[in-house]
């Protein structure tokens, strides 16, 4: 017998196809579609979609949950938007391979203002074993990227230093042998270190060899090199052409007062694939950025690890050379930002929970101190794991990349703070709601598949993104007339309404709005799925 019949809907299949009716049959987690009239045939369950779009569900490229995950497995945030599957170990910063326990702690205390610090036993070392601890224990699928900060800690250390050939072709061994435990290629952010260490020629040796596994470079460019506009993103381009690899930009998008206007940006990816060279990125449909509150150090400071950073952070000529270098602050990536643009979260300490959701020039003005004193204190009181919350992409540009054909959607979500960028709410359904629905920016087949057969795509998936007899059932419905984000900058922990049910691998976690409780999700495993 049938698992379970979807009927009535309007079925827009992530191909970018128009939608059309049908039936929506799922037997064993597999898909099979037929006309509209079969919905009287014997299942244990019957959906009734009318009025509804059944559609893939949806894949984000960009997403810091690869400890929340485990520790809050229901992802209510995510699974609630339509969202299936998402791409973790993103921005270099993946917490496998790492042999060395101590490294593993290291990198969590480091990242913990991006992924937080659950309470997790680290009893993984190798690509396998980690993604073993999601399987059958979480509400959606998970896509894992190499992060090249993992890889120069394991060969290297965490010091900037060159990588010699010896170490080029250590990283190169882990690489290859975690893409064959499953990850789907190399992540860098190189905003971050030790990863931000590496050079050009480093980064194009092993997207070559991810390339030859069939697997991709997915970056967070190096924002302060050249003229801190095009200049990175050339970077990004040249190291896939170096490596005849496929280059992915992620959370691609034009701030404001950015030294030139949008267009230039996108016309370096129109040019490299008018060329032929395999070019995409994601884009968040949101204004807010967010990340560690340690960006705002520069790299010197944070050479070493955790240790050796807290040591600096506490040293008053440290101190000094921060506010001597500091003293125009131009905090992220090239965009004027003051401190009052600062908004800190993610706050443990009892004594420091009324600053939640403050900005660091408040924190200053109402203690009276000065900024980098405020910024090393917090660090050190909160052992490194404070988060912010900062003005991102520019709304009135913002359109055009989402709307561009090689671009998809990444959430680039974060989970922890009261206040986390609306971005990790909203998303998906801002993007049905206000670019679809309200202001026509794009249609809504072609929005489905930038949010589910693109990103397969991207991923080399074989049988998820689409609604085709066989493929997995990760299918999401949701009301097109309804559907929309309710998350804000004031208020960004709000479910969005309009997405009704959600299946991933056929079973559902999403029922008439409501999480059930089921975790069917997984770690999709590269050459295998």
């Amino acid at each position: 017998m049938t698992d379970l019949v979807i009927s009535g809907g309007t079925v827009v299949d992530g191909s970018g196809a128009p939608g059309r009716p049908g039936t929506l049959l799922v037997t064993d987690g597999r898909i099979r579609l037929t006309e509209p009239h079969v919905a009287a045939l014997a299942a244990h369950r019957t959906i009734d979609a009318s009025g509804m779009v059944v559609a893939p569900g949806f894949i984000d490229l960009h997403s810091h949950s690869g400890l929340w995950l485990l520790h809050e497995p229901r992802h209510e945030a995510k699974v609630r938007q339509g969202v299936t599957t998402e791409v973790i170990g993103v921005d270099g910063l993946s917490y496998a391979p790492l042999t060395n326990p101590e490294d593993l702690a290291a990198l969590v205390q480091m990242n913990a203002g991006l992924d937080g610090r659950p309470e997790l036993a680290l009893d993984w070392d190798t690509v396998a074993s980690y993604l073993g601890r999601f399987d059958g224990q979480v509400a959606v699928n998970v896509a894992l990227l190499i992060g090249n900060s993992a890889l120069r800690i394991c060969a290297l250390g965490w010091d900037d230093v060159p990588a010699g050939h010896m170490a080029l072709a250590d990283m190169r061994a882990m690489l290859r042998e975690g893409m064959a435990e499953g990850a789907f290629g190399l992540s860098s952010g190189l905003d971050y270190p030790p990863g931000s260490y590496a050079t050009t020629e480093e980064l194009a040796d092993l997207t070559m060899a991810a390339a030859r596994d069939g697997g991709f470079y997915h970056t967070h460019v190096r924002y302060e090199l050249g003229d801190r506009y095009l200049d990175p993103f050339r970077e990004a381009l040249a190291i896939g052409e170096m490596a005849h690899g496929p280059v992915h930009l992620t959370h691609f998008y034009h701030r404001q007062n950015y030294p030139g206007g949008y267009e230039p940006m996108l016309v370096l990816v129109d040019d490299a694939r008018s060329a032929g060279r395999d070019v995409t990125f994601d884009t968040y449909p949101y204004e807010w950025a967010s990340t560690r509150l340690l960006i705002q150090l520069p790299q010197w400071v944070q050479s070493g690890g955790p240790g050796a950073l807290k040591e600096r952070l506490a040293d008053g000529a440290t101190r000094q050379r921060l506010r001597d270098e500091m003293s125009h602050h131009d905090p992220v990536h090239g965009a004027p930002l003051t401190w009052a643009d600062i908004r800190l979260g993610a706050f443990v300490s009892v004594a420091n929970q009324s600053w939640e959701g403050r900005t660091l020039e408040e924190v200053g003005r109402e203690t009276d101190r000065d900024p980098i004193d405020v910024l090393c204190d917090l660090l050190l009181a909160e052992d490194l794991r404070l988060n912010q919350v900062t003005p991102g992409p520019w709304s009135e540009t913002l359109p055009h990349f989402v709307t561009h054909p090689a671009g998809m959607v990444g959430t680039d979500s974060t989970f922890i703070g009261l206040k986390p960028s609306p971005r990790t709410y909203g998303s998906y359904p801002r993007v049905l709601g206000q670019f679809v629905r309200d202001e026509r920016r794009l249609s809504l087949e072609e929005a489905v598949r930038k949010m589910t057969s693109a990103p397969a795509a991207r991923l080399g998936l074989r049988d998820r993104g689409l609604l085709r007899d066989g493929f997995v059932a990760d299918v999401v419905i949701f009301d097109p007339e309804r559907v929309r984000a309710l998350a804000t900058y004031d208020e960004p922990r709000q479910y969005s309404e309009g997405i009704e049910h959600v299946l991933v691998n056929g079973v559902a976690v999403v029922d008439g709005g409501r999480h059930t409780g089921a975790l069917p999700g997984r770690a999709l495993r590269h050459g295998r799925d």
